[in-house]
């Protein structure tokens, strides 16, 4: 089932169910095909923890290289001048 973005706008509940029973539905834009629904695939338990556990661990490295960075509170200063108005 092809179906134009603005057309889906008001169907969407109904699209998805689609969706989900297996039939092919894509969203158009300016009559090419921009989006396919598809239902999201069944993850096993162990597989859910599997990767929880692998998002652990990338936190944990992520944690340890983070270096603090400049402060954000001022940094856009140099586009206003000492009257507060654009330079």
């Amino acid at each position: 089932m092809r179906i134009s973005v603005a057309e889906a706008k008001e169907q969407l509940a109904d699209l998805v169910r689609r969706a989900e029973a297996g039939d092919e539905v894509i969203l158009t834009g300016q009559g090419n095909a921009a989006v396919r629904l598809v239902p999201e695939p069944e993850v096993s338990p162990e597989e859910f923890k599997r990767r929880m556990e692998a998002i652990a661990e990338i936190r944990a490295s992520a944690a340890g290289k983070a270096t603090p960075g400049p402060s954000a509170a001022r940094s856009q200063d140099f586009l206003y001048d000492e009257n507060g108005f654009p330079a």
